[in-house]
């Protein structure tokens, strides 16, 4: 992993997939192959698709035990414990900087923090904070969210969506089969192609224009971490390159895709 901190920070959103990806080493892998590909952040702040409270607000300044928001997985995966830092002085930084943004000190950390970070930073030596996702608010809004977020590119900071490509838990193929069907394709592909070509007001219509949006998001809630990185790259500037560094489907339709902007 690169260690220089004085260039601005990319963003990266992650399809962070089931809670039991935590436990998956080889899955994993991939996470930490893109982890190791960026600069040494100073923190990381993760805006998840499991916190959607409005409006956006900032969780906990200090360590505390794992949120387990899920149910009916294997024992092991309560076990689980991710012991980083909570990045007490970038909250403090980013609440000067944005003074609308409200505070939740008891808010733990959701899986959709965890999961990812337990691949991409094993040690838990980055400390960590996460800010909501105002789930009402509207694509335009959510994409000005990352930008308020984007000075912290700057500091070394390392801003992290986490939801899902695809999301629809009903339409998932439990035996395991990786091949998508022509519905989660075609979204996931459309969705690439805007980013690739920094086509971002289409990407902020998409509940007009993604083909298969229903199939693909039943509910968006997976889909809006996306909007907000996508603010916080665009808020640094100049347009930042975009590439996937993870790719293809687990389960029939959920999609694995990372991205990274910058």
């Amino acid at each position: 992993m690169p260690d220089a901190m004085t260039a601005t920070m990319p963003v990266v959103f992650v399809s962070h997939g089931a809670p039991t990806m935590a436990l998956d080493r080889e899955a994993g892998a991939d996470f930490a192959r893109m982890a190791q590909a960026l600069p040494k952040p100073r923190a990381v702040l993760v805006v998840s698709a499991h916190w959607l409270d409005a409006p956006a607000t900032i969780g906990t300044r200090s360590r505390r035990e794992l949120l387990y928001d899920f149910s009916g997985f294997p024992a092991e995966l309560y076990r689980v414990r991710y012991e980083a830092p909570a990045a007490a002085d970038v909250a403090d930084e980013l609440q000067r900087a944005v003074p609308s943004l409200q505070r939740a000190d008891e808010r733990p950390w959701d899986h959709g923090v965890w999961v990812p970070l337990v691949h991409m930073f094993p040690r838990a030596s980055v400390p960590v904070l996460q800010v909501s996702v105002p789930y009402r608010w509207s694509p335009r809004q959510l994409f000005e969210l990352g930008r308020s977020l984007a000075p912290l590119r700057q500091q070394g900071v390392l801003v992290l969506g986490s939801g899902g490509m695809v999301h629809n838990l009903g339409r998932l193929d439990w035996k395991g089969g990786s091949v998508p069907p022509a519905w989660a394709a075609n979204f996931e592909g459309w969705v690439r192609e805007r980013l690739r070509t920094g086509d971002l007001d289409g990407l902020l219509a998409y509940r007009e224009k993604a083909p298969d949006l229903q199939l693909a998001h039943p509910t968006d809630d997976h889909f809006l971490p996306l909007l907000v990185a996508a603010g916080a790259a665009a808020g640094a500037g100049a347009s930042a390159p975009v590439t996937f560094p993870i790719e293809g489907f687990e389960f029939g339709s959920l999609s694995r895709l990372a991205v990274r902007f910058g």
